[in-house]
């Protein structure tokens, strides 16, 4: 693995298209539509440290997203440390859910990504839940349950968006594997490419919050990866 920086400076212009476009969806998320829910799951074991602190930043971007199109709510879900695990009440406060970010601090311990996916499983059969986010960089638990799992997602049609941080095939096969049997998608990302990062977080947030109408409008003129996404979405 190549040697990454902690800090990249956010470049305005990235800022101003994004809150463009915003604008363009905001007719299609926010009248006469129910609110969406987006799950916003995020491994915080000690691999993801080096990269966290401005990882946050990216995330904490979406959550603004989310509000400006006054039609999601969200529900944080981390894990770190030997066993601990967190859910957060649904929200629609970014500056409440930034505030709940910034406190997080990565801990050693294992993935839960069965945990994790069978917590939005347990919510979307409560209530319908327009996608969840997963943001990690391994798997070291068994496939089998998580694939399981992740089968009957896509069955209540709640798309898992994978992100994968580094480059470890492995992993990239088993992310591949949660996005296709949910009804997602897969993307790469790494701390030398915020941008693209924070386009295709605020992409899954339009998403959720307006649909494929709104996906489509926002991914109009985005780099290759949003069009890959939006491909791997809609197909």
């Amino acid at each position: 693995m190549g040697k990454k920086s902690d800090k990249l400076p956010v470049k305005s212009n990235d800022v101003d298209s994004f809150l463009k476009k915003v604008e363009q969806v905001k007719s299609l998320t926010t009248y006469g539509n129910p609110a969406g829910k987006l799950a916003f799951i995020i491994d915080a074991t000690a691999s993801r440290q080096p990269t966290w602190d401005y990882a946050s930043k990216i995330q904490s971007s979406m959550f603004s997203a989310a509000e400006e199109s006054g039609s999601l709510n969200v529900q944080l879900i981390y894990f770190r440390g030997i066993s601990e695990f967190y859910v957060s009440p649904w929200n629609n406060d970014s500056k409440a859910l930034q505030r709940e970010m910034a406190d997080v601090l990565c801990m050693t311990g294992h993935t839960q990504i069965e945990q994790s996916l069978n917590q939005v499983l347990f919510e979307t059969r409560r209530a319908h839940i327009s996608a969840a986010v997963y943001i990690g960089d391994a798997c070291e638990e068994p496939v089998n349950k998580i694939y399981k799992i992740a089968g009957e997602l896509g069955l209540h049609k709640t798309p898992v968006f994978m992100f994968q941080e580094y480059d470890d095939q492995n992993v990239e096969a088993i992310y591949r594997e949660i996005a296709r049997l949910t009804g997602g998608a897969y993307s790469r990302f790494d701390i030398n490419s915020p941008g693209i990062l924070k386009e295709l977080l605020s992409a899954v947030a339009i998403y959720a919050a307006g649909g494929s109408q709104a996906l489509k409008l926002f991914a109009g003129k985005g780099t290759a990866q949003l069009q890959e996404m939006t491909r791997q979405l809609l197909k």
